[in-house]
């Protein structure tokens, strides 16, 4: 007798399994626990074989009635439908959010792409795992991608969830590259998100201000390759993480020139910085005190790994400067500050310098000049610029009118030595800030 709703909802447990058929196979087991479970009872190739279809209620008597009628396609087919089944987990296993975001993960591995940007995608994916980790990625909907980045807004991590919105859009691209998915259900929660409060890293960009930070940098205290970390991050204005993990064998002191793999570079392209007199003077000192290791900046607990990312920024508290004031990274948006209001430098050289990549298409197709030599004259200028700020000896006066046009070939420098021309061609910096 086929059963109804209301004989599935009243079955009630008893000492032993009790089968509620309803016909073509379909059973409802109840078990003596209370459970309520969907078998489907059929015979394949001569054997007497048996598929779970879920419990009750959560499959109805309906969806189970349908999933026995898909069955019986099948067998009418000559397929077996309890292998059918486990084909299809495979396959879901095989095409799971999971595992194709490690297939992402293992192409940028093999772009290029620095440690630190792997090590900061899979965290962010760590977030969405628990999820929509093991569904496959042709069902996951954007409700549930939703559920993954509340999570992470809900801890006040805006900025957070913005960028795991981004890297799991960038695994379902690669989805949909590869033939496995057919849409991006990221593009649904554009507007969805609380939008973070966009700030800028603290950067100290008047002249008399950064002198009183070099005498700090010059008086510190601290661990002696902290201080020379701060002096060359000055100098050398490079990214910090760059600066941190830096090895000896990347200088070439003989052609004053550090060449940063790719490998350790944000853009994925090798980045070379000139060696002024002072900076190569800095890594000279710190040589004789760094040990023999290949790290310059080796951590106190083990040297085969460098300092850690707080370092820098923990030795500027230590010497009184908050972290609205200042910090590490700021020193890049306080030379291409200074460097762009002193009027000397063709704007390309300074950002090429920081290793900048021009976002218009058409312009960066036009922006292929190293301007290397004008760089190289940069580098020594600007050290002498800080030697200078350092010993409070600046003369500020208004440059209006002095500024060098915006052409791609640069105006030759003056045949004063980098000191002289600190004095000989006065400056005035503003004490805005930029945005960096």
């Amino acid at each position: 007798m086929a059963l109804s709703d209301v004989k599935c909802r009243n079955a009630r447990p008893a000492s032993k399994l009790a089968k509620l058929s309803d016909g073509g196979g379909l059973q409802l087991w109840v078990q003596p626990t209370g459970s309520r479970l969907w078998r489907l009872a059929y015979r394949f190739d001569g054997k007497q074989k048996l598929l779970a279809l879920g419990s009750y209620p959560l499959i109805s008597l309906a969806e189970a009635r349908e999933a026995r009628d898909d069955a019986k396609r099948l067998l009418l087919a000559g397929v077996d439908p309890g292998k059918e089944r486990s084909l299809r987990k495979a396959d879901s296993a095989k095409d799971s959010f999971r595992s194709i975001a490690d297939e992402y993960v293992d192409k940028l591995k093999k772009e290029g792409r620095a440690d630190r940007t792997i090590s900061k995608v899979k965290w962010l994916l760590d977030f969405a795992y628990p999820i929509i980790g093991d569904k496959c990625i042709r069902e996951i909907e954007p409700a549930s991608i939703l559920t993954a980045l509340r999570r992470v807004e809900v801890r006040g991590r805006y900025e957070s969830a913005r960028r795991l919105r981004s890297t799991i859009g960038s695994v379902f691209r690669y989805a949909i590259a590869t033939a496995r998915a057919e849409t991006d259900p990221t593009f649904a929660l554009r507007g969805a998100l609380i939008s973070p409060k966009v700030t800028s890293r603290a950067a100290i960009t008047d002249p008399k201000a950064l002198g009183g930070l070099l005498r700090a940098i010059h008086a510190f205290d601290g661990q002696p390759t902290t201080r020379a970390g701060l002096k060359l991050i000055a100098l050398l204005f490079p990214r910090p993480g760059e600066l941190r993990a830096a090895e000896w064998e990347e200088f070439d002191f003989e052609s004053s020139v550090w060449t940063i793999p790719e490998a350790r570079m944000k853009m994925r392209r090798p980045h070379r910085i000139p060696l002024s007199k002072q900076a190569i003077s800095v890594l000279t000192s710190l040589r004789e005190i760094s040990g023999d290791g290949s790290l310059l900046f080796p951590s106190v607990r083990s040297a085969s790994r460098p300092i850690s990312d707080n370092t820098l920024n923990a030795a500027l508290r230590r010497m009184g400067y908050s972290k609205e004031e200042a910090t590490a990274h700021g020193f890049r948006a306080t030379a291409s500050t200074l460097l762009n209001e002193c009027g000397k430098w063709h704007p390309d050289a300074i950002e090429r310098q920081l290793a900048h990549i021009e976002n218009n298409d058409v312009r960066r197709a036009y922006a292929r000049a190293e301007h290397w030599d004008e760089r190289v004259e940069m580098m020594q200028w600007w050290a002498d610029y800080l030697d200078e700020l350092k010993s409070k000896n600046l003369r500020v006066i208004s440059i209006e009118g002095r500024r060098k046009p915006a052409v791609h070939t640069p105006t030759r420098p003056s045949t004063l030595k980098p000191t002289e021309a600190v004095h000989q061609t006065p400056i005035q910096i503003s004490n805005r800030r930029k945005s960096y």
